[in-house]
């Protein structure tokens, strides 16, 4: 089966969020599982580094006031994977980050960058490589949603596929740029792209695709109610038949702690000295007291409203008061930036911030945490959970999306049954976050039993060979076989 992933960032090379992770690791495990796989993305600055032996494939044609382009294909050794590149330099080669500039203000022409992604993408299917076509074309999120919508316009017969990272980002345009696109006039209408009057990607991605997939069964039920489907849940309701949900997984060639080059000392499940070793490293770097047997709780995020952080702010000085300690490394809202940095200052033994993001201290941040927290409003799938279950690190998630998916609470009969993973919390405010760090505590406090559920969640198998065999299993119905 030759397979057509569309996105906009693939780690190692360009990373911004969860997205390139998943990007980065889907190739190789659908190769394993004997699909034939290319990846096509935008032409910013990293990728072209990391594109090597490129040869051009052809030109790509304008469309209405998308501009053409050349289209690169060569090697990505650090994905382990064939690309094609959009090269378009006017388009991608800027200062700023992918998406937006230095001030995080979203460039003006978004609509045409991700459009022309989107018409490459629909070009390959057409055949414009005459060595190579693919038989389906996998979209990820609002960035190559536009694919399918192309590929109708142009009527080739190749399957098309569409994922959902997060609903909440959805591409949205004014309505006066929709002749720019190149589209026939009738996919502006509520049955196509228009939304409110507005031009959206999101919704381009779901109505025309054959089959769309989310990244979590919990997250595909979730976005079919009003409360989390963003305004498109009708919409997701109507096609609810084609719309799968599916786990992310960990890519153990990057997440291995036996094996991490990134964490001051390797341990596994059975061999846990490395984790207290992991954990005076990281208290040593922030500058946090050198405490072994206090529990130590750490955040890697964004720093948004979805993911709960301002509950952690509310909840912190409890934390800080029964004697635990705090570390966090994200950035986002400059508002909960400086309450972070604020708490840091006036409690440097307990509470370590480190503002930006660094892949190196997430591993080891991750590594040296006892309890990871994700208390987010919203979760498609999470992938930081699914690190600290394979780090020992206990996470602390809301019931919602995949973290509901992934996490076991420490219930007294789900550690009687030996299935425990973590701590699990329902209602979306404070109280209902510092009942699950209390439970953290309380179980921190009963160190054979700690040990006990930190091997149950090392023990997890949340590998992306299963997530391959899901995504295969979507290709196959996609292309009715």
């Amino acid at each position: 089966m030759r397979v057509l992933q569309v996105c906009a960032e693939i780690y190692p090379l360009l990373k911004t969020g969860g997205l390139a992770d998943v990007a980065g690791a889907l190739p190789a495990a659908l190769q394993g599982a004997g699909a034939e796989v290319r990846v096509l993305l935008p032409g910013f600055e990293a990728v072209m580094a990391g594109l090597k032996e490129p040869v051009t494939v052809g030109e790509l044609a304008p469309h209405g006031g998308v501009p053409g382009a050349r289209l690169l294909y060569g090697e990505l050794p650090s994905v382990g994977c064939r690309a094609y590149v959009v090269d378009a330099p006017a388009l991608y080669q800027r200062p700023g980050g992918p998406y937006a500039d230095a001030q995080q203000q979203p460039y003006a022409d978004n609509h045409l960058r991700f459009a022309r992604l989107g018409w490459a993408a629909a070009e390959l299917a057409g055949g414009i490589d005459g060595y190579w076509r693919p038989e389906l074309v996998h979209a990820h999120d609002w960035h190559a949603a536009l694919a399918p919508a192309c590929m109708k316009a142009m009527g080739v017969p190749v399957a098309s596929v569409f994922t959902i990272h997060n609903l909440a980002y959805q591409g949205s345009f004014d309505a006066r740029h929709f002749g720019e696109l190149g589209l026939p006039l009738h996919f502006f209408n509520p049955e196509g792209l228009e939304f409110h009057g507005a031009l959206n990607f999101m919704k381009a991605g779901l109505f025309y695709a054959d089959r769309i997939s989310t990244v979590s069964p919990s997250y595909a039920r979730e976005i079919q109610s009003p409360e989390q489907g963003m305004g498109l849940d009708g919409l997701l309701r109507r096609r609810s038949a084609v719309l799968h949900g599916i786990l992310n997984g960990v890519d153990d060639a990057v997440w291995n702690p036996a094996k991490d080059p990134l964490i001051a000392a390797p341990f596994d499940g059975l061999k846990l000295a490395g984790k207290a070793r992991n954990k005076a490293a990281l208290q040593k770097l922030l500058g946090l007291a050198p405490v072994p047997d206090v529990p130590l709780f750490v955040v890697v995020s964004r720093l948004t409203e979805q993911k709960g952080l301002h509950l952690v702010l509310e909840t912190l000085p409890k934390l800080a008061a029964r004697g635990g300690q705090f570390a966090l490394l994200g950035s986002g809202d400059v508002g909960m930036e400086a309450a972070f940095r604020d708490l840091a200052g006036r409690w440097p033994d307990s509470v370590g911030v480190r503002i930006g993001y660094d892949e190196s201290l997430a591993h080891q941040m991750v590594a040296g945490g006892d309890v990871i927290m994700v208390p987010s409003r919203f979760e498609p799938c999470g992938l930081t959970q699914l690190y600290g279950l394979r780090y020992g690190a206990l996470p602390l998630v809301r019931r919602v999306g995949g973290l509901g998916d992934t996490v076991t609470d420490c219930s007294l009969e789900a550690l009687d049954e030996g299935r425990a993973t973590g701590f699990v919390f329902d209602a979306f405010d404070e109280a209902g976050l510092d009942a699950a760090v209390r439970r953290a505590f309380a179980l921190y406090r009963r160190k054979r039993d700690w040990v006990s559920v930190q091997r149950t969640a090392m023990a997890q198998h949340h590998d992306w060979a299963v997530a391959a065999q899901g995504y295969l299993a979507m290709y196959r119905a996609a292309l009715g076989r």
